[in-house]
Formats: structure tokens, sequence, C-alpha cells
């Protein structure tokens, strides 16, 4: 016996239907003929035994009564509407078959469709009211004092992202806010409401706005704003001085999950005003789901969002490998009991382990790899360069000759700007980690390699990475600074972990063989701007209160990144934010002698041997005179 039927309430809305369509049914013939329906009740007992059974079988099958009442929403609504005109329709063709609705009134049985709609609809938006109005309970003094408890929400934006806040915020009273108001630089809105609570004005009245709803707190619901409004809005909010918070961006809702609980303080990306990258969820589903996935340095930042990207895409199994304990432990906790995923595997261990990766290889048999291990800190491989031909070309290499031998389906690695006119040892050795890659995308051997799709990103720097410089930014500012820029005039162009890691996951389903794909960057950022910007986030004032001080290139440093370099042939793709750059024509033996010399160098710790062999194989690059730590 199904559990419903064993609810005091189920039967309870069952048996309050029954009255209410059975009035629906008499008020019918009442408007029918005027009041007068005394003549009308041999109709009236001759049908009403046979259609209200019928009309409440019609509802059970239409789900009418496996619904939470409080919850009572559209689809419910919609679900009523189709249950009315099921029974409506189907009683009208009976009697026509029956009798060509002989002694019946043709009306009668159309009002009787519209007065049920009316008072069952009626019922459940009555009790929808109770439960929001009440949680379920008598009104109580516990609940008034609960309520006086709550905090005043300005919520600034009254488009769909502040309508379902607003509603979760009215729904759900263990929540400590009260939304009071709205604004919005939509003048059409202005003095409209939305679920009773007024838009009260546009963004710039923020200050008489919170004299007026005694705000104590503001939350920015505008997911699609961009650099400049954001900027705008967020310095608005600073100068008000009331806590501020707000909703991610929609490139980080990328389940167009809009809640309460994702609200956080407002960080440096959201100033960054990006345009969402737009996935092609199919193309990604298919090489994805039901697939062993391996993750080279899941634990770091694009690493770790690759993995939690890659859950909604139904993965079989997923490989975690990162030479980091640490970080390896947080992703397969955070997997675990944040995701409830249990189909992985945690290796602990460095690329450069050639048994082990063929080990792995063999018992999982990964058929996507997403290699995003790689030594990114420019000064740190510039003081310690064989370290970065060691982790980033050897074992990069290793890793993409064990995927030909295993014929992995996609190999995907993950570049940076730096690769570009390289003028520092990391950004070289991933521009000769790119050259190997379309190396072995060109190859095609019995040995197998010729099945496996290789491919590159290349992007430019990612917001709270390990290798971005907003982690020190923020903790000078926590010291009291100063906040060190290299130079007044350095830029770079910035983007967010999960647009990174959507761009990685794009560009597998994409790509078809040799190619390096890039996003579309916009503008770059000057660091100096991000400096003042992120201090002032913080609550502090720059060059008075938190001083900027500029310290001079690094060793390696470039003042401006690009994406490409000179003569690297641009084609368009079928996604708008996403390019891809013309393949060279190196072949693998090409770069026999250049390796080997560059492992005989990186052996000896021979810093100005590595940039020379480096130089002579890619010439654009320039080797800085800086000096190793040997």
């Amino acid at each position: 016996m199904p559990c419903q039927y064993k609810k005091l309430n189920f039967w309870v809305i069952i048996v309050l239907d029954a009255l209410l369509l059975s009035a629906a049914h008499i008020m019918a013939y009442w408007v029918r003929f005027d009041g007068h329906i005394a003549s009308e009740w041999h109709n009236i007992r001759r049908v009403l035994p046979l259609y209200l059974p019928f009309k409440l079988i019609v509802f059970y099958l239409l789900g009418l009564y496996r619904g939470m009442w409080r919850y009572t929403g559209i689809s419910d609504l919609l679900n009523i509407i189709k249950a009315v005109a099921v029974t409506t329709i189907s009683a009208i063709c009976f009697l026509v078959v029956l009798n060509r609705f002989a002694g019946f009134s043709r009306s009668v049985f159309l009002m009787d469709g519209l007065f049920s709609m009316f008072f069952i609809g009626g019922l459940r938006l009555a009790l929808r009211i109770y439960y929001q109005r009440a949680n379920g309970t008598i009104f109580t003094l516990g609940r008034a004092k609960s309520q006086r408890l709550r905090k005043n929400l300005l919520i600034i934006g009254a488009g769909d992202a502040a309508e379902k806040i607003a509603r979760e915020i009215i729904d759900n009273h263990n929540l400590p806010y009260r939304a009071v108001g709205f604004l919005d630089d939509n003048l059409g809105k202005i003095g409209n409401y939305i679920h009773g609570i007024p838009v009260l004005g546009s963004v710039s009245e923020l200050h008489e706005t919170i004299i007026k709803t005694h705000a104590k707190e503001i939350l920015i619901a505008i997911p699609s704003a961009n650099r400049a409004q954001m900027n705008r809005i967020v310095e608005l909010c600073r100068v008000s001085g009331l806590p501020y918070k707000t909703m991610p961006g929609l490139g980080e809702m990328i389940d167009n999950n809009t809640s309460i609980r994702r609200i956080r303080e407002v960080s440096y990306r959201d100033l960054l005003g990006r345009p969402p990258v737009h996935l092609g969820q199919k193309q990604i589903t298919e090489i994805i789901r039901g697939r062993c996935v391996m993750i080279t340095g899941a634990g770091g930042s694009i690493g770790s969002e690759l993995c939690r990207q890659l859950l909604r895409f139904a993965p079989a199994r997923l490989i975690l490998f990162d030479a980091g304990e640490q970080n390896l432990y947080q992703i397969e906790m955070e997997l675990l009991y944040e995701h409830n995923f249990k189909n992985y595997t945690a290796v602990l261990g460095k690329v450069q382990d050639r048994e082990l990766l063929r080990d792995i290889f063999s018992r999982y048999h990964p058929q996507v790899v997403f290699h995003a291990a790689a030594y990114k800190h420019v000064p740190m491989i510039e003081k310690n360069p064989w370290e970065g031909v060691y982790n980033n070309i050897f074992a990069s290499r290793r890793l993409m000759r064990i995927a030909g031998e295993f014929a992995v389906e996609r190999f995907i690695v993950v570049s940076t700007d730096k690769a570009v006119r390289p003028t520092n040892v990391m950004g070289a050795t991933k521009r000769m980690t790119e050259i190997i890659m379309q190396a072995y995308a060109a190859a095609a051997t019995p040995a197998g390699r010729g099945k496996t799709r290789f491919m590159g990103v290349r992007f430019g720097n990612v917001i709270g990475s390990s290798g971005s410089v907003l982690p020190l930014f923020k903790r000078q500012i926590e010291l009291g600074g100063p906040v060190t820029v290299t130079h007044p005039d350095i830029n770079r162009y910035f983007m967010s972990i999960d647009e990174a890691a959507q761009l990685i996951l794009q560009a597998a389903a994409m790509g078809k063989g040799g190619e390096i794909f890039l996003l579309k960057m916009g503008t770059p950022v000057r660091i100096a701007q991000m400096a003042r910007d992120l201090i002032r986030l913080c609550g502090r004032e720059p060059d008075t209160e938190i001083a900027i001080k500029y310290t001079g290139l690094r060793p390696g440093e470039k003042l401006h990144e690009e994406l490409i370099t000179e003569g690297e042939g641009i084609v368009r793709t079928a996604h708008e934010q996403i390019m891809t750059l013309r393949g060279n024509s190196i072949v693998l033996d090409d770069l026999v002698v250049p390796l080997e010399r560059l492992k005989q160098c990186a052996n000896r710790h021979d810093a100005k041997g590595i940039k020379m062999v480096l130089h002579d194989f890619i010439p654009e690059y320039s080797p800085s005179e800086n000096s190793a730590v040997l």
C-alpha cells in the first residue's frame, strides 16, 4: 500500500476536493438557470455520482495528490488545468455519444470545468499561503520574535535572480533575512512589486533607500552585470558602510541554480565582469559520459575545478593524479562528502614516474586525459630551470607517449599565454610542450598513437589559482601593506577558475587533433589598477591607508603578455568565444636531438645550457640573463 494512503492529509484533501467538485457542478446549474435548479436535480443526481469519482481518479492519475501542498506552484496549476480539461472533454464526448446531449445543457459542463479549476486551484493556493505565512503552525509569539531578529535586506537588481532570492526568503522562515525592497536601474520596474516587495528606486538612490528601509545588509543579485556596472555597484555599497554580498556570476552558476545558499562575499572576479562561457553540453557529454577520465594536477586550482565540473557529465570513473598529498586529499574529500561521488581513484605520485603511469594506464585504461600538472611560478622556475624542464617538458612527453600507447581517445594539455614569445624558462618549457603535443597529434603509427587526439588549451592568468597574484595582494592588505606591484604599466589577461575549466572541457569536445585553443580574453587588466580595486574591496583606501610599492620586473617577467605569436594562424571555431591556432609542421623525429641536449643540460643543472637549447629550438624565446641557484 503506497505510503501516501496512510497519511491523514491525503484523505482530507480527497474529501475537500470531492466537496468542492460537487459544489462546482451544482453551481454551474445554478448560474445557468439563474438559481432555479429544482427542475434539474434529477440530472444532477444522475450525473454527479458517476462524474465525481471519474474526476477524482483522473486527478489522482495526473499527480494532483502527490504534491506537497506548501510548495504548490506553476506545475501544480498546469496539472489542475490538464485534469479539468480531460474530465470536461471526456464528459462532453460521452454524453454526445450516449444521447447527443438530449436533456442536458452544454454550457453547464463548460462552467463546471471553470468552477472546478477555480475551486481546486483556490484550495491549493490557500494551503500554500497558509504554510507560507504560518510555516505550518499557528502564529506564535516565538515566531514573531524570530521575525524581529531578521535583518532587513536590500536587494540590488529586480530580475529573475532577485525574484528567486526574494521567494526563498519569504518561504524559508529559518533564513536570517527580511527582504525590504529592490533597486534597479530599469526605470520601468520602479514602483512595481515582486512578491509584495517594492522596487523602490534606481541603484544610485542606494543611500536614501537604506535610510528609508532601515536596511542592515545589501545583496547584489545581478549575475549578468558587466565590469563597469559591478565596479559602480560595489563602490556605492562600500561607501554605504553596510555589509554587502553578491550572487555568483552566470559563468559560476553552471547549473543555473539561483539560491540564497550561493550568496558570498564580493570578490575580485566579480569586478572582471566577463561574459559567461556557454558550453556545448551535448558535445561534452558525448566524450565524457560513461568514460574513465584522468586529471593530472587534480588537487591544483585548475585540476580540482575540472573535477567538479566533470561530475555534471557523468563520467564512469575519475583518476585523480597529483604529487601533493594535501591537495589530493582535499579534492578527494570534497568529491566524496560534498558531491557524494565515489567512483574515483586518488593516485599520489609524479608524472615523471614512468612505471607508475604505465601501471595506472594498464589497470584503469583512462579514455580521456586532462594534463593540468605543471610548474607555473615564473621566478621560481627561472632560478631552477632544470625542474621546469623535467616537469613541464619530459614528464608531459612521457605522459603523451603512454597515452598514445594505450590508445587514449583524447589528451588535452593545459598551456599558458606565457608560451607566446616567452621571455622566461617557464614559458619556453610550456611552448616546447605545445610543440611536442602537436608532433604527437601529427604522428600516425601502428603503435597506436594515431588513435589519440592530442590538443592544447592556452589562456591567461587565472584568478584565484596558486600562481595568481591575488592571494599575495590579499595577504599584504591583511598585514596593512604595502601591496607590491612590479611595474606601474604591467598588465595581464585574467579569467576565473571556472571559466578556465569550462574552456578546457569545450576544447576537449571540439578538438580534432593538433589544435591549440584559446579564449577571447577581452581587454588586459593593469595590475596596479587591480591592486587598487582589491584594496577598496577590502574596505580600505589605496595610497592613503594601504600603500602601493613598485618593485621592478622580476626575473623573466614581461610587461605585456600576448595570446598569439606573429605568424600563428588564427582560425575561427563554431564557438563564438573560442579560437584555434594552426598547427606547426614539427614531427617527432625533429625533437630527438634538442630533447636529448635539454636532458643533458638539465642533468648537469646547467641553466645557461638549458636556455641556449630552448632558444635554438624556439627562436622567438628571449632568454634573460638571470642567475639560477646553481
